[in-house]
């Protein structure tokens, strides 16, 4: 994308046009509108060359398409453009927790799709995750501890990886500390009784899910329905 040239005005503020992102963002699960809410959030980005506002919502964006692109190819190149705004994200704030954690995001979406990347994204992966846990950990509803859970939860154990499932339990336990409500957080918290071997408490931490998704949902929450869907699944399984 490029800068504005020396002495032109952009046609609208960072903030009118994060605003419309917002807007176009809360549309989900219209992939249309979140994919115009994207370019919203990166045109801000552009205005206001200071701030990471517009890049930390492109990158929302993006790891929202991500999960609901059909086409192999097109998640794919969602995951490159996210890690790309992460980059683009520390280099303007290289201290804000925001822009690692996010980061730490995009890359372990981009290992998921490009499998090859995974072997040397790991440890950055688990480093940014960790930075932000303890500058803010209550970053995207408890984010930083219930990511890096999931990540020691499906990652190989030693010496290959930084898998540990019991280090994933102590951390999804303190995202539901934090954040207790929020769905994706009990079901980090279930995926790691489970994994434990604590399967009578992992079903109580997914049905609490379910019964938290639905409230939700009849709230309006647009995510609350695909948590309550992925919630029933492991009960059934």
């Amino acid at each position: 994308m490029t800068a504005l040239a020396p002495g032109e005005k952009p046609a609208r503020s960072a903030a009118v046009l994060l605003a419309e992102g917002a807007a176009e963002y809360a549309k989900r699960p219209d992939a249309a509108a979140v994919a115009k809410a994207d370019q919203l959030c990166l045109e801000a980005a552009r205005v206001d060359e200071q701030d990471v506002a517009g890049l930390l919502c492109a990158i929302r964006c993006k790891a929202w398409l991500v999960e609901h692109a059909g086409s192999g190819t097109d998640r794919t190149e969602l995951a490159v453009a996210a890690v790309q705004a992460g980059q683009w994200c520390q280099r303007r704030a290289p201290k804000d927790p925001a822009c690692g954690y996010w980061l730490a995001v995009a890359l372990g979406m981009q290992a998921r799709e490009k499998p090859r990347t995974a072997k040397d994204a790991i440890g950055r992966i688990v480093s940014l995750l960790r930075e932000a846990a303890a500058a803010d950990p209550g970053l995207d509803h408890a984010g930083p501890e219930r990511i890096l859970a999931l990540v020691l939860l499906r990652a190989p154990s030693w010496p290959l990886g930084p898998g540990d499932a019991d280090e994933a339990l102590v951390l999804a336990r303190k995202a539901v500390e934090r954040e207790p409500e929020y769905p994706p957080n009990q079901l980090a918290l279930g995926e790691a009784l489970a994994r434990t071997g604590n399967e009578r408490a992992a079903r109580q931490a997914y049905g609490h899910a379910v019964e938290l998704a639905k409230a939700l949902s009849a709230k309006g929450d647009p995510d609350a329905s695909e948590w309550a869907g992925e919630a029933e699944a492991k009960l059934k399984g």
